[in-house]
C-alpha cells in the first residue's frame, strides 16, 4: 500500500468512497419510512430528538477527521517523513480521544438536564445510549484517516457500508420487537438509538481487522515520547481548525435538525398545544427529513467527487479553465436535479405523504419543507467546490451561522405559525447561507458561473412541470377519496407523478435548449435522457 500516487488512483478512490457514501446515505433515508410506519409519529418524534446528536458523531467519524487526517498522513509520506506521519496517527487518536471521553461524559452524565432543556425528561435514557458512540468514533476516524492516506479506500468504504447496515438493522429490528412486546415507546427510542453503538463496534472491529492485517514491522517502533511531544502542536492545530471545519461543512442538514430538536417541542407546547399533540406535530414534521435526504442525493454525489477533482487541477497549466468547467458542470447539475425534486416532491407531496407514511398529515408543511431540497443542493455543491479552491473555514462559519438563524427564527415563527412556521423557517436560513456561499464563490472565481438565461429556464421548466402535476392529481382525484386513505391509490398517483413530473420537466429543459446535448450527456442519466427525447 503505497500513498496515492497519480490523478487515477485518486479518482478511482473517490469513487469508492462516493459509491459507499451513496449507499449510506440512501439506507440512513429508506429505513425511516418503515420505523416511521411501526412506531408511529410520536415514536418518530422521539428518535428525531436524539438523532442529530449522533448524527454529529457520524460527521466526525466519517467527513471529518478522516480526511484531515488522511490528508496530513500522505504530505507526511510523500515528503520522506515515515515516522512523522505514524505519530500523526498517534497524536490523532489520544486527542481525539479526548475529545470522545468529554463528549462521553457530558452526554451520559448531563442526560437529565439535556433533556429536561429540551422539554422532555422522558429522553433522559436516549441521550445516555447516544453518549457510547463518543467513545468509538476517535478509533474509526484514526483508522479510516490512515487508510484513505494509503490510497486504501476499500476498508472505510466497507466499514461505512456495515456500520450504516447494521445500524438500520438494529434500528427495525430492536424497534419492532419492544412495540410488539408492549414496550413504551420511549424504550423502542431507546432499543432504535442502540443501533449506533452496534454500527459503531462493526466499524471498528472491520477497521482493526485491516489494520493488523496491512500494518507491516511494529507499529509503535516511530512512537517516542518526545518524538510525539514534539509533533503534537502542528498535528492538534490542524485536527481543531481544519477537522471541525469540514466536519462542520458536513453538518448542513444536521444542523438544522438540531435547531428544531432543541427548541421546536417547547415551542408548540407555546401555541396551546398538548404535550401529545405537539409531539405528534413535531413527528409529522420530522417526516421530511427521509424525503429531503433523498432529493440531495444527486448534490451529495456531486459534492463527494468535486473536492478531489478540483484540487488535482489546481496544478495544470489551463488550471482555471478546467476548474471553471467543473464548476459550472456541477453547479448545473445541481440546480437541474435540485429543482426537479423540489418542485416536483412538493407539487406530490399529499400522495407520496400517504404512500409512505399511511396519512396525509401535515402535507402542508412537508411541502414548504421540500422546497428546501433546492437550497441543500446548491450549498453542498458549492461548500464543496470552496474546500477544492483550499477555503475550508469560510463554508464552515456560514454553515454555523445559518444554525443560529434557524434557531433564532423558530422562537419567532413557530408560536404563532406552528410547524408551518418551523418550515419557513428552514428555508428563510438556507436562502441566506446558499446567497452567502453564492457570493464567495462569484468573489473566488471572478464572476458569475451560471447566466440568469439558464436559470430562468430552470424556473420556466420547473413551473410547467409544476402545473402538469396539479393538473394530473386533480383528474385522478376523481378515482377515489382522501376521507379514508387508500394507500394504494396514493402509490400509484405518487409513482405515475413522478413519471409525468420528470418527462415533462426535462421536455421542456431540452427544447428551450437550457443545455446542449453533449452538456445534458454529462449529467447522471444524461445519455438516457438525449436518446429518449431525440427519439
Amino acid at each position: 500500500m503505497k500513498p496515492v500516487a497519480d490523478s487515477k488512483e485518486l479518482m478511482k478512490g473517490a469513487m469508492i468512497l462516493t459509491l459507499a457514501a451513496l449507499v449510506t446515505k440512501i439506507l440512513s433515508a429508506v429505513y425511516r419510512v418503515p420505523f416511521q410506519n411501526i412506531v408511529g409519529d410520536i415514536g418518530f418524534y422521539i428518535y428525531q430528538q436524539v438523532y442529530p446528536f449522533f448524527g454529529i458523531v457520524m460527521v466526525l467519524s466519517t467527513y471529518g477527521f478522516p480526511v484531515i487526517i488522511s490528508k496530513l498522513y500522505t504530505e507526511e509520506q510523500a515528503a520522506g517523513n515515515p515516522g512523522r506521519a505514524d505519530r500523526l496517527l498517534a497524536i490523532s487518536l489520544v486527542f481525539l480521544g479526548m475529545v470522545g471521553v468529554l463528549l462521553f461524559t457530558f452526554f451520559f452524565f448531563c442526560a437529565s438536564w439535556i433533556s429536561g432543556k429540551i422539554g422532555d425528561p422522558e429522553l433522559k435514557p436516549l441521550f445516555k445510549v447516544v453518549s457510547f458512540p463518543f467513545l468509538l468514533f476517535p478509533f474509526i476516524s484514526v483508522f479510516r484517516g490512515y487508510f484513505q492516506g494509503k490510497g486504501n479506500m476499500v476498508p472505510t468504504a466497507i466499514s461505512q457500508v456495515s456500520e450504516q447496515f447494521i445500524r438500520v438493522a438494529t434500528i427495525l429490528v430492536l424497534s419492532s420487537f419492544l412495540v410488539q412486546q408492549g414496550f413504551s415507546l420511549y424504550a423502542a427510542g431507546a432499543g432504535a438509538v442502540s443501533g449506533s453503538i452496534t454500527g459503531g463496534l462493526v466499524s471498528v472491529l472491520l477497521l482493526g481487522f485491516y489494520f493488523l492485517k496491512n500494518k507491516g514491522g511494529d507499529p509503535f517502533r516511530h512512537f517516542q515520547t518526545k518524538d510525539l511531544f514534539r509533533d503534537a502542536g502542528w498535528a492538534v492545530k490542524a485536527l481543531v481548525i481544519q477537522g471541525f471545519a469540514i466536519s462542520i461543512s458536513g453538518m448542513l442538514l444536521i444542523l438544522f435538525q438540531l435547531a428544531d430538536s432543541l427548541n421546536m417541542y417547547i415551542s408548540l407546547l407555546d401555541t396551546g398545544l398538548t404535550a401529545e399533540e405537539a409531539k405528534t406535530a413535531k413527528g409529522i414534521f420530522d417526516r421530511g427529513q427521509p424525503l429531503i435526504q433523498l432529493g440531495t442525493v444527486v448534490a451529495t454525489s456531486m459534492s463527494l467527487s468535486l473536492v478531489p477533482a478540483i484540487s488535482g487541477d489546481k496544478s495544470s497549466s489551463d488550471r482555471q479553465e478546467r476548474i471553471l468547467a467543473k464548476v459550472r458542470l456541477a453547479l448545473q447539475t445541481s440546480l437541474v436535479f435540485g429543482a426537479a425534486a423540489a418542485v416536483g416532491l412538493s407539487g406530490i407531496m399529499v400522495p407520496v405523504n400517504i404512500m409512505l407514511f399511511e396519512n396525509a398529515n401535515g402535507s402542508s408543511v412537508l411541502a414548504v419543507l421540500s422546497l428546501m431540497i433546492l437550497f441543500a443542493s446548491v450549498i453542498l455543491t458549492i461548500m464543496s467546490i470552496l474546500q477544492g479552491l483550499d477555503h475550508p473555514l469560510f463554508p464552515a462559519a456560514v454553515v454555523l451561522a445559518g444554525f443560529g438563524v434557524k434557531y433564532i427564527l423558530n422562537l419567532i415563527l413557530i408560536p404563532p405559525y406552528g410547524t408551518m412556521g418551523a418550515a419557513s423557517a428552514t428555508l428563510i436560513a438556507m436562502l441566506g447561507v446558499m446567497m452567502v456561499l453564492i457570493a464567495k464563490l462569484r468573489r473566488e472565481l471572478g464572476g458569475p458561473v451560471l447566466s440568469l438565461v439558464f436559470i430562468g429556464k430552470i424556473l420556466l421548466s420547473s413551473a410547467v412541470m409544476a402545473v402538469f402535476l396539479r393538473l394530473f392529481l386533480f383528474i385522478t382525484d376523481f378515482g377515489y377519496g382522501y376521507i379514508e386513505p387508500d394507500r394504494l391509490g396514493a402509490i400509484f398517483q405518487a409513482l405515475s407523478s413522478v413519471a409525468i413530473g420528470a418527462f415533462v420537466y426535462f421536455f421542456v429543459l431540452i427544447k428551450t435548449r437550457a443545455l446542449t446535448e453533449d452538456e445534458l450527456a454529462t449529467l447522471p442519466f444524461g445519455s438516457r435522457i438525449v436518446q429518449l427525447f431525440s427519439r
